[in-house]
């Protein structure tokens, strides 16, 4: 039996809600590059196979696999990525889903998804190393892991990497 082919999505689902992922467990880097670029991607490190395909059929999501007994499932929601190399999977993604650079890059928690909140200064006084509190002036926080975010050498490595992944766009 031929497996049906399904339409191609683009950054926007039919629906007009931007598109969101869950990635299963072989996809933990992807997950945060999509993260980086303001997509909405759950990571559920320890979830089986039911569970990923009911958090993206109840959510609306993309369930994005390298599993490839899951992409026999006949579901548009099912997108089997064969490489090993996050950024390989990223270039595919971006491809197959149509991604655009996201307004909102840097804006979602690295670690566990959430959107960043902005924080004044004097918040994140002993909650960041001195060195940083004293110049930077920018900082964010995820409001579920208290993580604290700002703008640093490490922001500037990453933004050189999404100057690349545009190039795919």
């Amino acid at each position: 039996m031929r497996r049906k082919k399904s339409k191609p999505h683009s950054a926007k689902a039919s629906w007009g809600k931007e598109l969101k992922f869950i990635c299963d467990r072989m996809l933990g880097t992807l997950a945060r590059y999509l993260r980086i670029l303001g997509y909405d991607t759950l990571y559920p490190e320890e979830s089986r196979d039911a569970e990923l395909l009911f958090l993206a059929y109840t959510q609306g999501r993309i369930l994005l696999t390298r599993d490839t007994k899951m992409g026999t499932r006949v579901s548009p929601n099912i997108f089997v990525l064969k490489s090993t190399v996050p950024e390989e999977q990223l270039k595919r993604a971006i491809k197959k889903f149509k991604l655009k650079r996201a307004k909102n890059l840097f804006t979602r928690c690295l670690e566990c998804n959430t959107p960043l909140v902005k924080v004044v200064k004097k918040e994140v006084k002993g909650k960041v190393p001195p060195y940083v509190f004293k110049h930077h002036n920018k900082f964010a926080k995820c409001p579920k892991c208290k993580k604290y975010y700002w703008t640093g050498t490490h922001t500037e490595n990453m933004a050189e990497k999404v100057k690349r992944w545009e190039e795919w766009m």
